[in-house]
């Protein structure tokens, strides 16, 4: 039966349940992470003598259509973008009831670990991952694709090629996903598409999200790097949600006082609750921001075609207040399914 695997035997429980196991040809070594729907293990291609990252959908969500068609889409959408930071898919497919995806191994950490180990980041390095994701995500949405799910988790920072481009990032999770324009930002009933410190208003309203839908998650990252926190922080998720929607966003110099005040505006734009309001492409914002960095005003001097460009190239190396509960809204979509 389509969409039904077979019962394989296979542990599901520890992750050392895999390890020395061989799945399509994938000698499983270690797990490197884990998320709501799958499990990445370092695993060795035994046809190419090859480290490899191996996805592997959760079983026990393999059962279910919709995980199993978002996580086929995901191999489809990230193999169909040829771009130096996007992770590179080499193969996806199922073997034994397991789905999977095979691709490139990428030593380093991400986002998320470097964040929590260093907190917040100097304004030239956080500039210059921005400046990566950015690439990637204005990539994506030349494909009609929208992440939807921007965070530091997704982000992989590998070593550069030297002094001048220490970084090379990759943008990866391309689970969540979709033709832009055509869906919003619900699978389901009760299950929302997202992570909830960077998630964009219009997806938690359920409207249809575009391009700008990354540029709002990009720009919770990007505060997250210079500020050490993102943008919205409250007790409960709900609150956050509200946040989200109606709060305007805090003053990024407050918390970074070496920043210029010109950083505030284009943050503000970035964080824009209407899409309308934001700016049209990642890399526009990515370079408003190196321009209001100089310390000068980003609606006096919009950035030019070289801002641009050097927003596209810096550090890419190449290949290689709340209401009370009783008053508060309910958000179409939101239920107890799991958070992606």
């Amino acid at each position: 039966m389509v969409g039904v695997p077979r019962d394989t035997g296979l542990p599901t429980g520890r992750p050392s349940d895999l390890l020395g196991k061989q799945i399509a040809g994938y000698l499983v070594e270690s797990e490197i992470g884990r998320g709501g729907m799958a499990v990445v293990y370092r695993a060795k291609d035994l046809r190419l003598d090859r480290t490899v990252a191996l996805k592997l959908l959760a079983p026990e969500l393999a059962r279910n259509d919709t995980f199993r068609n978002r996580f086929t889409h995901e191999s489809r959408v990230a193999a169909a973008i040829d771009h130096p930071h996007i992770v590179p898919v080499f193969e996806a497919g199922e073997t034994d009831g397991i789905l999977y995806i095979a691709m490139r191994y990428v030593a380093g950490q991400d986002l998320r670990a470097l964040l929590d180990r260093k907190g917040p980041l100097p304004v030239r390095v956080a500039g210059r991952i921005a400046s990566q994701v950015a690439s990637a995500l204005d990539a994506a949405h030349d494909h009609d694709l929208v992440h939807r799910d921007v965070k530091p988790g997704n982000i992989l920072i590998a070593a550069g090629t030297d002094s001048e481009h220490p970084e090379h990032v990759y943008l990866t999770d391309f689970g969540l996903t979709k033709k832009s324009l055509s869906l919003t930002g619900f699978t389901s009933v009760g299950q929302f598409v997202g992570t909830l410190d960077y998630v964009a208003p219009e997806q938690i309203s359920g409207r249809p999200v575009d391009g700008r839908c990354d540029v709002y998650s990009l720009g919770c990252v990007v505060f997250e790097s210079m500020a050490g926190t993102p943008p919205f922080q409250r007790d409960d998720d709900m609150a956050l949600l509200w946040a989200h929607q109606y709060d305007p966003p805090p003053s990024l110099t407050e918390q970074r006082p070496d920043l210029p005040a010109p950083v505030d505006n284009v943050m503000a734009k970035a964080l824009a609750k209407s899409p309308d309001d934001r700016y049209d492409s990642c890399l526009e914002f990515v370079a408003a921001l190196r321009v209001a960095c100089a310390g000068r005003e980003a609606g006096d001097h919009p950035p030019t075609q070289v801002d641009m460009r050097v927003a596209r190239t810096a550090g890419a190396p190449g290949p290689p207040p709340m209401p009370p509960r009783w008053a508060r809204p309910v958000f179409p979509g939101l239920g107890s399914g799991p958070e992606a």
